[in-house]
């Protein structure tokens, strides 16, 4: 974490050079990124819910509610709210179908993300194996650093969660057939293409080009090529959502994969910059999109409210 401190004091002393004009496109093309992604969201929903009028304004607002939440609470607390809203402005939908659409929300993003980072193995920039423990980190470092134990907890939490799928298998009625539900656009290739494939692969042109006006705005190297490197960084950094956003993760990294195109105190002002601007629109819009659809903005009561819809008799 002091990595991560020490890297928001660069950044405050880089604060009077930042571009405003880039910062404003960057955060104009973050914000039609998760518009897209909504729309797409929203269609997977539709597919699974075909009887059950559901709306663009319900499954956006609760898309990027979800959005602000998961920028300031760690462990995706923010789909839990997601779900949370849909369940609570679409009558007759389940937690468990909802929880389904998610996957099918990653499936196009798993393929891109792995193409993507495949890539940057053959730019020879991503840190070995041997390297990845002095990373500076706040995520990783413990975790690359008693490997036994990482390995212990990994196997806890795969066995975790294959008892609580056969939990839920053995529980909740029509288990098999409300995950298949969620499922369902999958089986439908031109309606998948046309309707979450386009609006996702949207997303992620928006993506890249938002890292492209961050990394001009806070005078770090432009080009498509960083602009791709800084998408694997926060790939990386998220993956172990232990912190909001992966903070401090995506600091070490950063310095790491984009040496050379920056001195490191302006990698770090990048890098910082681009996570307090993002973390805080985020958080903007998703109470926004809260306000309006549950007339309050207490965290915790939100929460609350999820979980214990979660765990109620019509949760499942």
């Amino acid at each position: 974490m002091g990595a991560f401190i020490d890297a928001v004091q660069v950044f405050w002393h880089h604060l009077s050079a930042v571009r405003w004009t880039p910062l404003g496109i960057a955060l104009l093309l973050h914000l039609l990124k998760i518009v897209t992604r909504g729309f797409a969201w929203r269609n997977i929903l539709a597919a699974a819910y075909p009887d059950v009028p559901v709306t663009r304004r319900a499954a956006l607002g609760a898309y990027v509610a979800g959005v602000g939440v998961n920028a300031i609470a760690p462990a995706r607390a923010g789909d839990l709210v997601k779900l949370y809203l849909v369940r609570h402005r679409v009558p007759g939908t389940t937690y468990t179908t909802l929880a389904s659409t998610l996957l099918a929300e990653t499936v196009l993003d798993m393929v891109l993300a792995l193409s993507i980072f495949l890539w940057a193995l053959t730019q020879g920039v991503l840190p070995s194996l041997h390297v990845l423990p002095n990373v500076p980190s706040f995520d990783w470092g413990w975790l690359l650093a008693h490997t036994k134990t990482s390995a212990t907890v990994v196997a806890l939490l795969t066995l975790g969660a294959i008892a609580l799928w056969w939990w839920a298998s053995q529980h909740v009625t029509d288990f098999k057939a409300r995950i298949g539900r969620g499922l369902v656009i999958l089986r439908d290739r031109r309606r998948y293409l046309r309707e979450v494939a386009s609006w996702q692969l949207a997303s992620w042109v928006l993506r890249i080009a938002s890292l492209y006006f961050f990394l001009e705005a806070f005078h770090v190297h432009a080009s498509i090529h960083n602009a791709l490197l800084a998408q694997v960084v926060d790939s990386l950094s998220t993956l172990l959502p232990f912190s909001p956003g992966g903070v401090g993760t995506k600091q070490g990294f950063l310095v790491f994969v984009l040496n050379g195109e920056a001195p490191t105190s302006r990698l770090l002002a990048f890098s910082v910059g681009q996570y307090v601007a993002v973390t805080l629109f985020n958080v903007a819009v998703g109470a926004i999109a809260i306000f309006v659809m549950l007339r309050t903005l207490r965290l915790r009561e939100i929460l609350g409210r999820a979980k214990a819809a979660e765990s109620g008799p019509e949760g499942a």
